[in-house]
């Protein structure tokens, strides 16, 4: 076993999506949270494509923005609106192994103002 999959998060990860899975109803949203930066899929697990993407690399002012929490807060807003456009309104929050804390929890909160039900 390679020490890929002996990482932590990855294996708490591998656990939630055993039990998570996104339909075109109600897709998955999806989290990765690196050290510098935050990105979120909506995706559709039956046709095994993503819906739409939000990233903090799309946001135009990143730099204003300031705190990383207000960052995530944005993007969570910004994948809110796509996806509401795309006429999506309930989602399953796949927080990726991470802790729902911090920059999780912001990002949630911002899907959740944006008009996301989950």
């Amino acid at each position: 076993m390679s020490n890929f999959f002996k990482n932590p998060r990855i294996t708490r990860h591998r656990r939630t999506r055993a039990r998570l899975a996104g339909t075109t109803e109600c897709p998955r949203l999806a989290v990765y949270r690196s050290l510098k930066h935050i990105s979120v899929q909506l995706i559709d697990d039956i046709k095994a494509h993503t819906i739409c993407a939000a990233s903090d690399h799309e946001l135009e002012n990143k730099k204003s923005a300031g705190k990383p929490i207000e960052l995530a807060k944005a993007v969570g807003k910004l994948v809110a609106e796509k996806a509401v456009a795309k006429g999506i309104k309930t989602v399953v929050f796949d927080r990726g192994g991470y802790a729902y804390h911090g920059r999780i929890k912001a990002l949630a909160e911002g899907a959740r103002a944006g008009g996301l039900i989950f």
